[in-house]
């Protein structure tokens, strides 16, 4: 497919593979088995970040009644992506992916088709550039009604702190009273292994990931009312399960905006 480098391991294609799913190639497998050497526990990290997407867009569906979605950095399509979990709820959801990855937006393309009531658009967008995403969202959500911002695992792909808090920072004041940031990102705080296998990963070639600690994440929420229980590992984010799951390295949480 043009545009596709099957030379380099890709993020959205480790992390696919991560999860059991079939859209990636030897290399990215290659790269997601040595990660996994450093630090097996990688595997249930992606399971229970994928975990807490479902559950924040059912709470913001079912509990917060938001009916717009924003999501940027969409990765690969899986079960239960963000416009299948609302419109299973609200039919009438209206939901826009943003990614820059080609095999993504293929696959979003070809896969992520919306119910008729509701609506699903795609944006061929790099997260760094805020202002196009949002003029292109423009065209399918309606920014005088509350949307929910979904930032899943993206964020640390802008290894920059001052930057990335800026690029959230441009998208939450484009939104109005009453949206939702949703963010989760990898952390630092659990495992030397962990370190490592982010350092080797690095190396290898491939569009860089920075880890940040669970006070670092938590700027991206400033101004922001944190939803309960706040910033926690993604795991321990109002949990299915009874009692509180081992935590991940991975930490995220909703906050309205006043």
């Amino acid at each position: 497919m043009a545009g596709i480098d099957t030379t380099v391991p890709h993020s959205a294609r480790i992390w696919n593979y991560w999860l059991g799913g079939k859209d990636n190639y030897e290399v990215d497998r290659i790269a997601g088995d040595e990660f996994l050497k450093i630090f097996p526990g990688m595997r249930e990290g992606a399971r229970e970040s994928r975990a807490f997407l479902g559950r924040t867009i059912t709470y913001l569906t079912a509990e917060a009644g938001i009916r717009q979605f924003l999501d940027i950095g969409t990765g690969l399509p899986t079960a239960d992506n963000t416009h299948e979990i609302a419109q299973r709820l609200a039919p009438e959801s209206r939901v826009v992916y943003a990614d820059n990855d080609p095999l993504v937006l293929a696959h979003a393309r070809a896969l992520l088709v919306g119910t008729p009531e509701g609506a699903t658009d795609y944006i061929d967008a790099d997260v760094r550039e805020p202002g196009a995403i949002l003029a292109a969202a423009g065209k399918t959500l309606d920014f005088g009604r509350p949307i929910a911002l979904n930032l899943s695992g993206i964020m640390g792909h802008v290894t920059d702190d001052d930057t990335a808090l800026a690029i959230v920072g441009e998208l939450m004041d484009a939104l109005p009273a009453g949206s939702y940031l949703a963010l989760n990102d990898g952390t630092n705080v659990h495992s030397q292994a962990n370190r490592d296998a982010h350092d080797q990963y690095n190396q290898s070639g491939a569009l860089p990931y920075v880890q940040r600690s669970p006070e670092q994440i938590a700027r991206f929420f400033d101004g922001l009312e944190l939803v309960e229980p706040g910033l926690v590992s993604v795991s321990r984010w109002r949990p299915a399960t009874v009692g509180l799951p081992e935590e991940v390295e991975g930490y995220g949480a909703v906050a309205r905006k006043p």
